[in-house]
């Protein structure tokens, strides 16, 4: 199967690091033209991939930013909403501020960036928005309640979008990500016991790479994803596919 994405327009947003640099990469190296949204940049880039400064939580950086991506590329054909921040800490310590922050960039971010995505592709009937949810959506953990709230109200959002943007032959999936090590969740420095317990959750016994997310996420961008819509996908390994997977290694 050829997925041709020559010449598509893809926004990706939290694109500075991570996860969110990696899929950037990759849908350059796809032939896309690609814009990475990001409050920062860590350097200048690479070739094929557009920098643009942008909050996902301020309205207005979000329109100028997708004004000045159709300005420059004449549309947008592909959304991937990657930005997001993680927020631990249990309910009795976690601080109102905390909390709203952690759903302002998680949710209100997708739901700014698609508002405004949506407009431009309405009209051309056709696009595609991909927006990360978490294995957090499925099964949370103690501490992760305004992480998990947050990705699983972005599933929700998307389900919804979903249908609302059927009519205009426009797809609207989530997908969630299971054990990436990041900076941002520190998993790569566990101490060895630590990391043992968690990858023994796991049906393939390894951490997810940054590329596997963008395995998937270039099929769901190309036509050949077309009557997919309004689904999380678990990109986590099997994460908890069986009640106890480290038994099938005994």
């Amino acid at each position: 199967m050829h997925l041709d994405l020559t010449e598509r327009v893809v926004v990706v947003t939290g694109a500075g690091r991570g996860i969110g640099r990696t899929l950037a990469h990759r849908f350059a190296g796809e032939g896309a033209h690609v814009v990475a949204l990001d409050r920062a940049f860590e350097d200048p880039g690479e070739p094929g991939v557009r920098q643009t400064a942008c909050d996902v939580t301020d309205p207005d950086s979000v329109r100028r930013a997708v004004e000045a991506t159709v300005a420059e590329f004449g549309t947008i054909d592909v959304l991937v909403n990657n930005a997001g921040v993680n927020v631990d800490g249990r309910v009795a310590d976690l601080t109102w501020e905390r909390f709203r922050q952690c759903l302002d960039v998680n949710v209100g971010g997708v739901f700014l960036v698609s508002q405004a995505v949506a407009e431009v592709v309405k009209p051309r009937r056709r696009g595609r928005i991909l927006n990360a949810a978490s294995f957090a959506a499925i099964v949370p953990s103690v501490g992760s309640a305004a992480y998990a709230a947050s990705k699983a109200a972005v599933v929700q959002f998307t389900r919804v979008l979903a249908s609302e943007l059927g009519p205009y032959d426009i797809t609207v999936n989530a997908y969630a990500p299971g054990m990436v090590p990041t900076a941002m969740n520190g998993f790569a420095d566990l101490p060895a016991d630590q990391a043992d317990e968690l990858l023994d959750t796991l049906s393939l016994r390894r951490w997810g790479r940054a590329d596997d997310i963008a395995d998937l996420l270039v099929f769901l961008a190309s036509d050949a994803a077309g009557y997919i819509t309004g689904t999380l996908l678990d990109v986590s390994g099997g994460k908890l596919a069986t009640q106890i997977p480290s038994r099938a290694r005994r």
